[in-house]
């Protein structure tokens, strides 16, 4: 698929409205205004997923690949967790961590290694060229998501940042369990 499609191939979304008048023709309950900012969070995450996707895959990484290394880079220097605590990190079996683990490692993003102190436990490692791709998919990511936000003031990116965060916190207390995924997506 080319990085930007031709505006002809891409299939007709209908608008916001045009999709809340659907529903509101097929289930009276509906809030329009609810159903508004729902389907406007849901259509801008599709899009900055596709957007971030994009980006990882110019950098020969996968948005999969990504996750782990955001994680080890969140973990703190020396940025090292073990496959177990990986896997709930990101929601993932421990059969699908090990699967992207050997991934990464065979394409030398991350390392593996005994445990010096528990020789049973084995630790993924980042590694420099994982560093330095976690370190350029940032690079990428700050610029789009400048240009994502450049027609807000400071007040209002504060305003939309309280916002959002309040929404998060509402699903997080509703669904303490949903941080992971249903099934493995990879």
């Amino acid at each position: 698929m080319p990085e930007n499609p031709d505006p002809a191939d891409v299939p007709v979304e209908q608008t916001l409205q045009e999709q809340i008048e659907a529903y509101q023709r097929e289930f009276q309950g509906l809030d329009p205004q609810v159903e508004h900012v729902v389907s406007a969070l849901q259509r801008l995450n599709r899009r900055m997923n596709v957007a971030y996707g994009r980006q990882t895959a110019a950098l020969g990484i996968s948005n999969a690949e990504w996750e782990v290394l955001k994680a080890l880079v969140l973990s703190g220097e020396p940025y090292r967790l073990g496959p177990g605590e990986l896997a709930k990190r990101l929601g993932l079996t421990p059969a699908a961590m090990t699967h992207r683990i050997d991934r990464m490692a065979a394409e030398g993003l991350v390392t593996r290694q005994r445990d010096e102190n528990n020789r049973v436990r084995v630790n993924v490692e980042l590694t420099h060229e994982g560093r330095e791709k976690w370190l350029e998919a940032m690079r990428m990511a700050t610029v789009f998501e400048g240009e994502l936000l450049q027609d807000l003031s400071d007040t209002e990116r504060g305003m939309l940042s309280d916002v959002l965060t309040r929404l998060l916190r509402r699903v997080e207390e509703a669904q303490p369990d949903a941080g992971g995924r249903l099934s493995d997506l990879d």
